[in-house]
């Protein structure tokens, strides 16, 4: 039977404040410069907040919504409304106004914080649709509407007056009152069809997941620093890279944004980072693309250095075995190549925490060769979210791992994976039935279609309802094919349609850079992306990339002919969650009279479609 640490996270917070008084708990980024709060003063800080909610009518067992990306007030209000025993709601951010009132009206909060004037504005232009919405506290100072009146988080909190010791001991006595089985959040699915679900999540739910998957990395220590980047509206990095840290000592930094990520790892040099596979995908390219214009010694060297660092992270790590000369030759390489390669992004990473998508197996391999282990696991929103985690001495690349303590993994006849454990939701808020058609019998139902080797690790094949069904009958999971192609130099995104067709299409996006050096090199004239995409000997290229794909694999999972747009898919355009995952009927139906070409007259006389050629028939 597990034990907890904690009966719940801010109580987590309360006896960690008092343990480490002194140390660093977060870190964020103010006029340039990053400022620290101590443990001892965080907890302070959420105190106020705390007082202020109190204040504010806000009653025990309350939703209350944060609309913001990542920065310091949202731990606040995150830990305040919880001390207050209130459940938080998260936002993503880059939701749209409408999104995010109907996760407002459907959770029924009264009060939403937000970061700054533009999720207020996108709040006030749906004002008329949020009549149960009472106050909005920002964490930035501007003026508001009388239509909808804003307040400061520095306001909220009352920040000039300390909390005396009778207020103190009143929200303190809210954090004892806290049950483990009571809601921490409710999480709204980021919708990838239909309409979002909230995903209720108690404290035991969480804490769970946080201390049993530390337990499977092993080798964290209070000295760790982490650096926040991916949506603390997301589960993901709201259990490992925030929960977890927190509950151990450790310190988190907030990175400014994602486009920012590499120039805050160089400041902050963290320890620790929790990511998705898009960032790895980039590092890898990134990389490649400046061995590729280095001087012929300087690649052969680099090729090398990899040759042999594969070579010995699978003899140390996947098949145990003396290392001998092997083991020079890498501390060599490590010395003159992968040592350099780690001061691009701060020189004190020990691992990443990778989940969200399948990692290409090749880049995690690349990764762990280069010194910087990547930590592969599998989850979901409704599992807190770890279900499996690889760890230091148990990995196996291509795998998500094996599952945490005391959690169960089984196939159902059609090889849908199904969980149970400590870690899995209460159910869906406000849905009864969709709760009991993925909670059957303790089983939640993953909706991933995966298998099971014989030493346990899980493999995750593709999502059960994305899987693609030819008209000739086959059967193909489209994500492996996407991130094969993903891996040429060439290209940035790559989108496999086929559904109910004769054989399989592809959207692809450029590698921009990559692109326009070949445009610079080849003299091809053109005014704009759109225009080089178009041209012929553009389209001649990426033909024979995508052939390469092709040559390895059986004739009806071949691409057959493909779009090149100009640009990549996004979150702001709808084609991407704020977990970066496709959104694979918005793109279809963006794209639809497109696709549907590259199905008549074999494609011909489009300037934006290619046929490639290929030995095999149609499937």
């Amino acid at each position: 039977m597990y034990e907890l640490p904690y009966r719940s996270v801010p109580e987590m917070l309360k006896l960690n404040a008092q343990r480490y008084v002194d140390r660093i708990a977060i870190s964020y980024k103010k006029d340039g410069t990053f400022l620290s709060l101590s443990y001892g003063e965080f907890y302070e800080r959420v105190l106020m907040a705390a007082r202020g909610l109190r204040k504010a009518g806000m009653a025990p067992g309350d939703n209350v919504a944060i609309f913001s990306e990542n920065r310091a007030g949202w731990a606040i209000a995150d830990f305040a409304i919880q001390c207050a025993q209130g459940v938080t709601v998260p936002i993503y951010a880059t939701n749209t106004a409408e999104q995010a009132a109907y996760v407002i009206n459907h959770c029924a909060a009264k009060i939403v914080f937000v970061s700054n004037r533009i999720q207020y504005e996108k709040l006030l232009t749906v004002r008329e649709q949020l009549p149960g919405l009472e106050q909005v506290i920002s964490f930035e100072r501007f003026l508001g509407s009388h239509d909808l009146p804003v307040y400061t988080l520095y306001q909220l909190s009352e920040i000039s007056y300390a909390i005396s010791e009778l207020e103190r001991s009143e929200i303190e006595n809210c954090i004892d009152a806290v049950r483990s089985t009571d809601l921490i959040t409710i999480i709204y699915t980021s919708g990838t069809t239909g309409i979002p679900k909230g995903v209720m999540l108690t404290h035991e739910n969480v804490i769970f997941d946080a201390y049993y998957g530390l337990q499977k990395l092993e080798a964290l220590s209070m000295n760790e620093t982490f650096l926040s980047f991916l949506p603390l509206s997301h589960i993901l990095e709201r259990t490992a890279g925030y929960y977890a840290p927190l509950m151990t000592g450790c310190h988190v930094a907030f990175c400014e944004s994602v486009e920012k990520v590499v120039e805050n790892m160089l400041e902050v040099k963290p320890t620790v980072m929790v990511s998705v596979p898009r960032l790895f995908e980039k590092i890898y390219a990134r990389i490649y693309e400046n061995v590729h214009q280095s001087s012929p010694l300087q690649r052969t060297i680099f090729h090398k250095a990899v040759e042999i660092g594969r070579k010995y992270i699978c003899l140390r790590y996947i098949n145990p075995g003396p290392v001998g000369m092997l083991g020079v030759k890498y501390r060599f390489f490590d010395w003159l190549v992968f040592r350099k390669i780690r001061k691009r992004f701060g020189g004190s990473l020990k691992y990443f925490i990778s989940g969200g998508a399948p990692l290409d197996k090749s880049i995690n391999e690349f990764m762990w060769a280069i010194g910087i282990p990547t930590f592969e696991g599998y989850g979901l929103t409704e599992t807190s979210p770890a279900v499996t985690l690889n760890s230091p001495w148990k990995v196996r690349f291509g795998s998500v791992g094996t599952p945490l303590y005391e959690t169960e993994v089984k196939l159902a006849d059609d090889n849908e994976l199904l969980v149970r454990g400590p870690q899995v939701m209460r159910g869906y808020y406000k849905a009864p039935e969709e709760t009991e058609q993925s909670l059957v019998d303790g089983w939640f139902h993953t909706g991933d279609i995966a298998r099971i080797d014989e030493d346990g690790y899980v493999y995750i094949v593709d999502r059960k309802k994305e899987i693609i069904i030819t008209s000739g009958g086959k059967n193909i999971a489209p994500q492996p094919l996407e991130n094969e192609l993903r891996m040429d130099k060439y290209i940035s995104q790559a989108f496999v349609y086929g559904d109910r067709k004769p054989y399989l299409v592809a959207l692809l996006t450029p590698n921009l850079e990559r692109l326009l050096q070949m445009g610079h090199q080849e003299g091809l004239a053109y005014l704009d992306v759109k225009e080089l995409v178009a041209n012929q000997r553009v389209h001649k290229r990426y033909a024979e990339r995508v052939q390469l794909v092709n040559d390895k694999l059986p004739p009806y999972q071949t691409i057959k002919k493909f779009i090149l747009l100009p640009r990549e898919f996004s979150v702001e355009d709808g084609e991407l969650t704020p977990t970066l995952k496709f959104k694979r009927k918005v793109i279809y139906n963006k794209y639809r009279d497109r696709i549907e070409t590259l199905y008549l007259h074999n494609g011909d006389g489009s300037d934006d479609q290619q046929q490639i050629n290929h030995n095999g028939g149609n499937s």
